[in-house]
């Protein structure tokens, strides 16, 4: 059981400036992605050497271990949909602590994202809801909307709803220190090859923020070793099964940055914009 509600939770898809999380394994329709209107015009500027450094050089990497703002979001009874916002409104207001204390050391601006639990699909800001979604990171409204299904309500685990809203987060950080503004622009000169190689150092990133996150709760009730350990192996044999294009890396990949950030707690240690491209693979 535990299996398949981690599943559900498990893999994310972008589609031009929004996220979104998979329902299942298997992704029907992935689109490619092109850049948000308001990057089209600074393309150049953003994809040359001067926007990569947004990317490659962010001052979040200099700013050391998140902070650990004591997160305890409760517990995460069956059945109940209160239960369930209530979990993930503290799990955001954590999320919201722990990277604006980062920002400030890094001396940069911050915003909070929006969240929005939702039980039906709609259509957002970033446009229509995409098959087989449980969740969605839309740049242009910076609202993160997650469905919860009947299955979730029945079968919770936290530590996994924990990792999806914390990887979700991990697009707004993006988003707000300027790496998406390189990622965006680059991404909209790039041929499909490198597409790939800037969605995988995207998405690679966003889950090791989210491991980053993790490591502050490590040892608690909600993220116990043998859970990580098995949240950490499912992606091993599981993360790319979902893709059919190799845009989010291959399992052994996201597991190998999942395991980086959780066990060294720094964003620094989450830039795969420099990293050697057969780390990102």
């Amino acid at each position: 059981m535990l299996a398949l509600v981690l599943a559900a939770t498990a893999l994310v898809l972008v589609l031009a400036d929004v996220a979104t999380t998979s329902a299942a394994p298997v992704n029907e329709g992935q689109q490619l992605a092109s850049p948000p209107a308001k990057l089209a015009a600074d393309r150049r500027q953003g994809a040359g050497a001067a926007g990569r450094s947004r990317a490659t050089a962010n001052p979040l990497y200099k700013t050391g271990r998140l902070t650990d703002v004591n997160c305890a979001p409760g517990a995460l009874p069956a059945g109940s949909m209160v239960a369930y916002r209530r979990f993930l409104t503290r799990v955001t207001f954590c999320l919201n602590k722990a990277w604006a204390a980062q920002f400030r050391k890094a001396k940069m601006p911050f915003a909070k994202p929006r969240l929005r639990i939702i039980t039906r699909k709609i259509k957002t800001p970033c446009g229509a809801w995409n098959t087989g979604a449980d969740g969605v990171y839309c740049s242009t409204d910076r609202t993160m909307y997650l469905m919860i299904s009947k299955s979730q309500l029945r079968n919770p685990f936290p530590l996994g709803i924990t990792r999806l809203i914390a990887h979700e987060y991990g697009h707004h950080v993006q988003q707000v220190s300027g790496i998406w503004t390189y990622y965006w622009a680059a991404r909209s000169v790039a041929g499909k090859a490198k597409r790939l190689q800037l969605s995988r150092n995207s998405e690679l990133q966003a889950e090791c923020f989210s491991a980053v996150f993790m490591s502050t709760m490590r040892g608690t009730p909600l993220v116990t070793d043998a859970d990580w350990a098995y949240t950490v192996g499912w992606f091993r044999k599981n993360g790319a099964k979902g893709w059919p294009q190799n845009d989010h890396g291959r399992g052994p990949t996201q597991a190998a940055w999942m395991t980086r950030g959780f066990n060294r707690g720094t964003p620094g240690s989450c830039n795969t914009w420099a990293a050697n491209p057969r780390n990102v693979t």
